[in-house]
């Protein structure tokens, strides 16, 4: 019998893509497998996009796709079949398609409340993580350098918590979403001094107790460590790709908690994704005003190339197949 098959994208090379068809995915003992109802473009996919030396092509098809949600409908030996027809969010990496592979252990049921909402799960499970690991309190001023989508759901979360969101961005539009999030102050990302004196004239010359560097650049990491007050937390949460350098004399002079809230075991994340769910479900995170573009499977470029382009009225992007 011939197999069934699927179409998939494939990075054929730096700024190149286009869609192959071929057989679906089969999965393994322990594995499920989901048709694919949505994939969230990440920022950390911009490198690929652009190529670096070290990167090879093509790609395998589907990558690197790694914000997947959709339907399970197969499973392999060892998962119960009822587990068949439930939607999840999932931590893959080739869902650029329009089925693919996950361990059952790293799949996290959708509940039926959040039906017909896009759920970039990995992406949300970021957000959570980085959020529990800024340990921020009550009353604190905790600014967030870089307001995209990372950004402006942890605006969300530091409102909601009762501290202070001071949100610094390049784009007007989106200081406009970080104020309706809950933004006690914006700054547009402009000049370095005016932003460091905005903030210490905002926190009494303090500086805040917790920054969130956002961004991913060697100017925005620099600015971050300025804002923290001393005996701060500076949370790195920029997905940094090539080498950068800090300051450690004002780092070890102010006495910063430097916290690089990057994970990589695989359970953190799902952990994240299931802490995701549930403030998504209670209200806690409303991420919808946050969903503004959506690309088909063939239109993968055009989404790609907005991470470097960011157009006006750009945050979160996803790739239906």
């Amino acid at each position: 019998m011939a197999k069934e098959s699927m179409r998939a994208a494939i990075l054929t090379g730096p700024g190149q893509a286009e869609v192959t068809e071929l057989p679906r995915p089969l999965p393994a003992a322990g594995q499920v497998r989901v048709k694919i109802e949505g994939c969230g473009v990440c920022g950390s996919n911009l490198s690929l996009w652009e190529g670096r030396p070290w990167f090879q092509y093509p790609r395998e098809p589907g990558a690197p796709g790694h914000e997947g949600w959709g339907v399970i409908d197969r499973v392999g030996a060892n998962v119960p079949e009822s587990l068949i027809g439930q939607r999840v969010a999932m931590l893959s990496y080739r869902a650029f398609a329009e089925y693919d592979i996950a361990d059952a252990q790293q799949v996290v049921p959708l509940p039926a409340s959040l039906a017909e909402q896009p759920f970039p799960g990995e992406a949300l499970g970021c957000v959570m993580n980085i959020f529990r690991r800024s340990q921020l309190r009550p009353g604190q001023n905790v600014a967030i350098v870089g307001a995209g989508f990372l950004g402006a759901a942890l605006v969300q979360l530091t409102a909601g918590a009762g501290a202070r969101p001071i949100a610094i961005s390049r784009r007007s539009y989106a200081l406009d979403v970080a104020a309706q999030a809950g933004a006690a102050l914006t700054i547009p990302m402009r000049d370095h001094k005016q932003i460091i004196d905005q903030v210490m004239e905002a926190t009494s010359g303090r500086g805040c107790e917790v920054v969130i560097e956002a961004v991913g650049e060697q100017w925005p990491l620099d600015l971050a460590g300025e804002l923290t007050a001393e005996r701060g937390r500076l949370v790195i949460a920029g997905y940094h790709q090539d080498a950068r350098s800090v300051n450690m004399q004002l780092w070890n002079w102010r006495g910063l908690d430097v916290i690089n809230a990057h994970e990589r075991a695989p359970e953190a994340y799902v952990s994240g994704m299931r802490d995701a769910v549930s403030a998504v479900e209670t209200g806690k995170l409303d991420p919808t005003p946050l969903y503004t573009h959506s690309f088909p499977l063939a239109e993968l470029s055009i989404a790609l190339s907005g991470l470097k382009e960011r157009p006006e009225g750009m945050l979160k992007t996803w790739v239906t197949p």
